[in-house]
């Protein structure tokens, strides 16, 4: 059958004529067929999914509460368009609470999004143009560089590894990336190294792109997961960071929220208008519900804490067994990502050619779910979010864990 008129007609952003017809299986779809393919293949077997990047549980009852209290009433029905005012307000409430940033003004220097996903779409349309550089650590959260390259712009890999502390060599950029960039992705604690940033980081950050006149966007979505006494630190509480940058701070992770979509982005007030702008074309706001139970979500920030110790303990029992059977893995300041080398084979017999072999031996032999990443080394990431109601059906996880794991040597 002849193909249609309409396969000639898709951007070339997205593939051009080709669109569909790529041989090329992303990780994720690798990774998908995998677990398909280990449930056909071993059914009384129960795959443990260690990959997902999503929390296990529901949010918080009282959240839940507000939501249907705010959905019965009539006014909250509309368009919420750029958001509602009370939303702006409870986010600088919250992010002077939890992160000490002072001096925000909600009216024009903070507006929510659906999602931090969508913003980090949206911020490319606002200042990248064809030949404009945008600038992101590898491995990485890749939605604001593949919108950058949608609309012809180029992006400039920078390697986070062990060596660099997992930050950014920013002064490895020569004279002409500096000169071409418009915008810095960081995300901290990240994805999926869990790595956190220091003061000093940020510091030197916003000097750097003050100097070159680059905007900073701080992808903030896992700051409220922070362990062992860390406190947990904003872009935006650094002096200076409001001159160059927003933060996007997520209710996602912090209060298992994934799939309500609701965002907050702060900072440079010229920022903010560019990205509403953009927004005002793309969407009609969330749900007014949504909003105001956010709200009652950033008064409870005891919420977040409770949901870092489950995580906490979740990274302990899990960095444990790892150790056991030769990863060296070591537990995370924040996120509940586990980011360890992967092993160059087994002792005896298999070798593995980079992160994603291993990766599909570990679902299709052993039923665990990882993903791998291989863009700065080989290195595995594994999620605490498995499902577990409790710390007894944890520590069966970890154990069952053990049990498919321990009769294997790794070689490193």
């Amino acid at each position: 059958m002849p193909d249609s008129f309409v396969q000639s007609m898709f951007a070339e952003r997205i593939g051009g004529s080709k669109f569909g017809k790529d041989t090329v299986i992303y990780k994720f779809e690798k990774i998908k067929r995998a677990k398909a393919a280990a449930r056909k293949n071993h059914p009384g077997v129960e795959i443990i999914d260690l990959g997902v990047g999503e929390p296990d549980e529901m949010a918080d009852p009282g959240i839940v509460a507000k939501l249907a209290e705010e959905a019965a009433k009539p006014e909250n029905r509309g368009y919420a368009d750029n958001g509602i005012q009370e939303f702006k307000d409870a986010a600088a409430r919250y992010l002077e609470m939890a992160y000490g940033v002072k001096g925000l003004h909600p009216e024009t220097e903070i507006i929510h999004g659906i999602g931090s996903k969508p913003v980090l779409a949206m911020l490319p349309a606002a200042f990248i143009n064809p030949g404009d550089i945008t600038i992101m650590p590898v491995p990485n959260y890749p939605v604001l560089g593949t919108l950058t390259k949608w609309f012809g712009g180029q992006v400039v890999n920078l390697p986070i590894t062990p060596e660099n502390g997992f930050f950014p060599d920013i002064d490895s950029l020569d004279r002409e990336t500096r000169r071409k960039a418009k915008l810095l992705y960081l995300n901290y604690p990240n994805n999926p190294t869990g790595a956190c940033a220091t003061r000093e980081f940020f510091a030197k950050v916003i000097e750097f792109a003050g100097e070159n006149n680059i905007i900073v966007v701080h992808d903030a979505a896992y700051a409220g997961l922070m362990f062992d006494g860390e406190k947990p630190l904003a872009f935006l509480s650094v002096e200076g960071a409001k001159d160059v940058g927003v933060e996007l701070f997520s209710l996602s992770k912090a209060y298992n929220m994934t799939g309500w979509r609701l965002a907050a982005v702060a900072g440079n007030e010229l920022i903010i208008k560019g990205f509403a702008t953009v927004k005002d074309n793309n969407d009609s706001g969330q749900f007014i519900a949504i909003q105001k139970a956010g709200i009652y979500a950033l008064a409870h920030p005891e919420i977040t804490e409770k949901i870092s110790e489950k995580y906490s303990r979740r990274h302990n029992m899990l960095v444990s067994v790892l150790s056991e059977v030769g990863f060296g893995a070591r537990k995370p300041k924040g996120s509940f990502y586990l980011y360890v080398k992967a092993p160059k084979g087994i002792k005896g017999g298999r070798r593995f050619e980079n992160a994603e072999d291993f990766s599909q031996y570990l679902i299709t032999e052993k039923l665990i779910s990882t993903v791998p990443w291989d863009d700065a080394g080989s290195y595995v990431r594994f999620s605490v979010t498995f499902v577990a109601n409790g710390i007894e059906e944890e520590k069966k996880v970890i154990d069952e864990i053990r049990k498919r794991l321990s009769d294997v040597k790794f070689e490193f």
